[in-house]
């Protein structure tokens, strides 16, 4: 499929279809068994021999399906900045630290991005099956339903899930974040996924969720999934979500969310 650039759902059919494909070969590796192949940033930063030949079948898949996109992938890289026509962002194995310890809290996450604007997104749990999926201005959804975000007015109320880095000064400064805006909410969830917590916070399982250190792969599906759900996705202080910090939360709870997360510094440290 090549020529004119395609319809953001031509390519959310694209991405579907990879993504489950790639789901079932991860479940199907988790079964045989996961041991560490490397690690990145720190010892604990881990991948696995899945993330890798998960990350090799979707970019096989989506050569054959559009030969002359470019892919941007977490563990083998590629065209970072956006270009003319179509970029593939995919994570094969959101959460691998969960994946690794047999949590069911790990997903495939896969988008598509056009003239730098994310239009196509899927990211789906490797263990349970749910699947969340959206297109710029078609909605977001989940089997068939579209997702709206929370309806909390008050932060005090709220549900917020947030994630660590692997640094180990990073984690510090997370860890005072938390322990300040703890007592401001109803609670915080920490599950390890970031797409995921993305699509939750889309459809009201969590109210709000923040993170620093985000890179695009852990951003560009779950975001849009949030986004076309109601919620506002972005950094502090007007600045684009992305590596310093991504907030997506209600309209009637980003206000407040912000105000405390600035407050407290959540896009600083190291």
């Amino acid at each position: 499929m090549t020529g004119a650039t395609p319809t953001a759902r031509e390519l959310l059919g694209i991405a579907v279809g990879v993504a489950r494909e790639a789901a079932g070969t991860a479940a199907r590796m988790r079964a045989e068994g996961v041991s560490v192949a490397a690690t990145k940033s720190t010892a604990t930063d881990v991948v696995t021999a899945a993330d890798r030949a998960v990350e090799r079948q979707v970019l096989a898949a989506l050569r054959a399906a559009r030969p002359d996109d470019v892919v941007l992938g977490e563990e083998y890289g590629g065209v970072e900045a956006g270009a003319d026509g179509v970029r593939w962002i995919v994570d094969p194995i959101d959460g691998t630290v969960n994946y690794l310890y047999g949590l069911p809290y790990c997903a495939v996450s896969l988008a598509a991005e056009v003239a730098g604007r994310v239009v196509a997104g899927v990211v789906r749990n490797v263990v349970t099956g749910e699947e969340w999926t959206a297109t710029a201005g078609g909605g977001a959804w989940r089997d068939g339903r579209r997702l709206r975000c929370s309806t909390e007015t008050e932060l005090g109320q709220a549900l917020v899930a947030t994630g660590f880095g692997y640094d180990a000064g990073r984690r510090r400064h997370q860890a005072r974040v938390v322990a300040e805006l703890i007592g401001d909410v109803r609670d915080i969830r920490r599950m390890g996924a970031a797409a995921l917590d993305l699509c939750l916070a889309a459809e009201g399982r969590v109210d709000a969720y923040y993170e620093k250190g985000l890179a695009a792969w852990d951003l560009a599906a779950g975001g849009l999934v949030a986004a076309e759900a109601g919620l506002r996705v972005t950094g502090l202080n007007g600045r684009p979500a992305g590596p310093d910090l991504v907030i997506a939360a209600p309209p009637a709870l980003f206000t407040p969310l912000h105000t405390r997360l600035a407050a407290l510094d959540a896009s600083g440290g190291p």
